[in-house]
């Protein structure tokens, strides 16, 4: 017997009946004969709280259920839904788990977990003892937390739990791939929905901003439609515009309800619990709201078409915050939550014809995420090389390996890549490697309580308000009041409770001195004016002019927004250079160093104190000379490219011909392009310059001999035959052959080919030269590639317009036949 039918004992026979109810066999005898699965069902089907409750009554599930959420919102929500529907309280059968939240007791059997707490439980515990099942729910999110936990439930299940059941479900799942990443296990697939939805299209015009298109749209359907809205915009700064601009619009009844990442628990709750009766509500929210989670009595959903997404950048160790277009995965999620509790209406703020363009899913995180916590968990795990393990996506070479050198900076591993006493300390501490690097330093300084409270304030969105100034939000968060705070102060506790007990401070410590030792290539100095900064990695960034810290001589940066030069900060503390070289000492740089000064393009020499891009202090040293010199010179090079190099003509109409032949011929003919050159700076540039220290001293000649050193000597004969660099004429005349274009060209007077009845080419006779005919004058009269055909045909015709213009040079009949010449006609003729 299925647990479809169980008796009226069971769980599975007290179940709703919901779309899912008609797999719930299926999945049970896929259990029965096997240890994996796919369910993918759509939005509203029950999958995320009938299936674990199902589950429960199978033979083999004596121990517990682990149904992994991608949120904490969704997390609460499942497990309270599904404890109502078996009417007991959180915290009885049904449970969850999250970081700063636990409603678990003895009796739990289905434990609710945020992806990143399963994580953490496979490697404290790679038996998952006690635990027969795992759910992956909304995996099509792929987050980074649920691949890694994905790939080590199979690698567990394969070497150490051959019964430990996996199922991965979703609403919008690419099924072939992840069935195939599991070894091709039943594939269960929901078809129906709760109610139907009527999707429809209302194109956003261009340049308008998105909160007044949303705005616009909600106070519409609140006109023509009844019941509750929910609304998704890319992120918080959105969803306020979108209150300013709904107020005093929807009438009394309504309630306007924002729901993003920051809020605090009771205010996601309030945005999720049902209107009250004879009340209507607009819910804003983020993507937070996608998945798994019911708001009853929305039955309008007005989506943005956007997502704000974090995007890594390994350069610089930054994570940018972007706004992109949903996929058409997320688009199919948000329109299921019309269609949860009634038939409802998904008003898609795009064109339908734009639906093709967008991606099927959105980008795993694995491929655009700051890798160093997953690096020090795969070495907790005995990994070095993830292609061990089955990862959907193998995480980017590039961030993989800049992310094992910053560990090895910390000190979390060592030269090869293995844990060391302070990485498997970072790992207890369940939080990002720089800040438990941070809070490990400041331990040893007697400041862990105050280095914890700060690391938990910067992982945790909305503690102590939304000041930049980190030491402000500080004091604001050890006041701080309420359920929240309170959870985060007990768990800033808990991360240094197993750590060696030394004596600690009492005293405060400034934020911006703990903060070096978690972001020392975010040290930013204060250059070009008040609120401009430059950072140890090179890389600017800006406060508002009005900012209190706009005014401060050094910042540590430890969140920043935006591109390039143009990086937002988002929080900072302030720091001093003491500070700097006291934390710092073994990246603080004393050199002598050779430079190229671009505003003179001369080579110059100083001594510095520096960290990274940061130049404390510099004193000028003698004019270098020697290697050091032309290295820089060469530096100097790349920085302002090829052109303002001093090629001579001739040199230039060299590096012509010889990328003429290059993409001609190609091999051994070398590119000689600005890349190319820049390149093979060692090759070319830098032996023939011994003894220059400036641009203005390079001689010509040495560039043209070092281009020519580029070409193979056994060919480098070959260069004058296959591209000479001038034309005879007939008259004896020597006129330069052009190699810029994609064909040669020769621009000469038509005078000097009369006579000539062959047309004139290179390479042998293998090439017609491109002819650009004048008149005497050098105007362009004609092109041609057929100088014969020329004669016998149009030249006719620019006989006769040219002989009223030029009388006094000669126009004969038959040009083939007359004698060239540079000279007008003799007197009298």
């Amino acid at each position: 017997m299925t647990s479809a039918t169980h008796g009226a004992g069971s769980i599975s026979g007290r179940l709703p009946r919901l779309p899912v109810s008609e797999v719930l066999g299926d999945i049970a005898a896929a259990f029965s004969s096997g240890v994996r699965a796919v369910l993918s069902a759509p939005p509203g089907a029950g999958k995320t709280t009938l299936v674990p409750l199902a589950l429960l009554d199978e033979p083999w599930c004596s121990g517990k259920i682990i149904l992994l959420e991608p949120r904490r919102l969704a997390a609460r929500a499942a497990a309270s839904r599904m404890a109502t529907l078996i009417g007991e309280p959180v915290g009885e059968r049904v449970g969850y788990r999250m970081r700063l939240d636990n409603r678990v007791s003895a009796r739990t059997r289905i434990e609710v977990v945020t992806e990143g707490v399963f994580a953490r439980m496979i490697l404290e515990d790679p038996e998952l003892s006690g635990i027969s099942c795992v759910i992956f729910d909304e995996f099509h999110e792929r987050s980074l937390d649920a691949d890694f936990g994905l790939a080590l439930a199979l690698d567990v299940q394969s070497a150490l739990r051959d019964d430990l059941r996996l199922l991965v479900m979703s609403a919008t799942l690419d099924v072939e791939r992840i069935a195939s990443l599991l070894g091709n296990p039943p594939v269960i697939i929901s078809e129906g929905r709760s109610f139907p939805i009527d999707i429809r299209y209302a194109d956003r015009p261009a340049g308008s901003r998105i909160e007044d298109v949303v705005a616009r749209s909600i106070i519409q359907a609140h006109d023509t439609e009844t019941g509750s809205i929910l609304a998704f915009l890319p992120g918080q700064a959105e969803i306020k515009r979108t209150v300013e601009r709904l107020e005093g619009q929807l009438g009394a009844e309504t309630d306007i309800v924002p729901l993003y990442g920051n809020l605090s628990q009771k205010e996601q709750d309030l945005a999720i619990r049902p209107a009250p009766s004879g009340r209507r509500k607009v819910v804003l929210a983020t993507s937070i709201a996608e998945t798994s989670i019911t708001i009853d009595g929305v039955r309008i959903v007005i989506d943005s078409g956007l997502q704000r997404l974090p995007v890594f950048e390994p350069s610089t160790g930054i994570t940018r915050l972007e706004t992109q277009r949903a996929s058409r995965a997320s688009a199919d999620q948000r329109a299921g939550r019309a269609g949860r509790t009634e038939p409802g209406i998904a008003i898609r703020l795009w064109h339908a014809g734009q639906m093709a363009a967008l991606p099927a899913f959105t980008p795993p995180q694995i491929l655009s995420s700051d890798l160093s916590g997953l690096v020090l968990d795969l070495a907790h795990w005995g990994v070095q090389d993830p292609a061990t393990l089955a990862f959907l996506d193998q995480p980017p070479r590039a961030a993989f390996i800049e992310a094992k050198a910053l560990l090895i900076r910390l000190g979390a591993l060592d030269a090869g890549g293995g844990l060391t006493d302070m990485g498997r300390q970072m790992r207890e501490m369940a939080l990002p490697p720089r800040l438990s690097a941070m809070v490990i330093a400041a331990h040893g300084r007697g400041f862990a309580k105050q280095a914890s409270l700060l690391a938990v304030l910067l992982t945790e969105q909305g503690l102590g308000g939304s000041d930049i100034d980190l030491d402000e939000r500080l004091r604001r968060f050890r006041n701080e009041r309420g359920e929240r705070p309170e959870a985060a102060r007990k768990l800033a506790e808990r991360m240094i409770a197993d750590l060696p007990k030394t004596a600690q401070s009492n005293e405060t410590i400034p934020a911006g001195h703990l903060l070096l030792h978690a972001y020392p290539d975010r040290v930013a100095l204060q250059r070009g004016g008040r609120g401009r900064f430059v950072m140890a990695n090179g890389r600017g960034a800006e406060l508002p002019e009005t900012e209190r810290l706009a005014a401060a001589q050094m910042l540590v940066i430890a969140d920043l927004t935006g591109r390039a030069a143009q990086a937002r900060i988002l929080s900072a503390a302030e720091t001093s250079r003491a500070d700097v070289e006291d934390e710092l000492a073994d990246l603080i740089e004393r050199k002598d160093e050779c430079f190229f000064d671009r505003n003179s393009g001369q080579v110059r020499a100083r001594q510095v104190v520096r960290l990274g891009a940061i130049l404390f202090d510099e004193k000028p040293l003698p004019r270098p000379r020697g290697e050091q010199a032309i290295a820089a010179l060469a530096d100097g090079v790349r920085e302002i490219g090829i052109d303002a190099l001093p090629f001579s003509k001739d040199g230039l109409q060299l590096r012509q011909r010889m990328g003429f032949l290059h993409r001609t011929i190609g091999d051994p003919w070398p590119d000689v392009s600005d890349d190319a050159l820049l390149a093979r700076l060692d090759d070319w540039f830098i032996p023939l310059q011994q003894g220059v220290t400036g641009i203005d001293s390079i001689n010509p000649g040495k560039l043209s001999e070092g281009l020519r050193l580029l070409v193979p000597y056994e060919v480098v004969r070959d260069l004058d035959r296959l591209a000479p660099t001038h034309f005879e004429a007939p008259t004896g005349q020597r006129h330069p052959i052009q190699y810029d274009g994609d064909e040669p060209l020769l621009t000469i007077r038509v005078q000097e080919l009369f006579g000539l009845k062959i047309h004139p080419s290179i390479g042998g006779g293998r090439l017609p030269l491109v002819l650009e005919l004048t008149s005497p004058a050098h105007r362009p009269i004609q092109t041609t590639r057929d100088l014969p055909g020329f004669w016998s045909g149009s030249w006719k015709d620019v006989r006769a317009d040219m002989r009223g213009r030029y009388p006094k040079h000669p126009w004969p009949e038959d040009p083939a036949e007359a004698l060239p010449t540079t000279r007008a006609k003799p007197r009298g003729t």
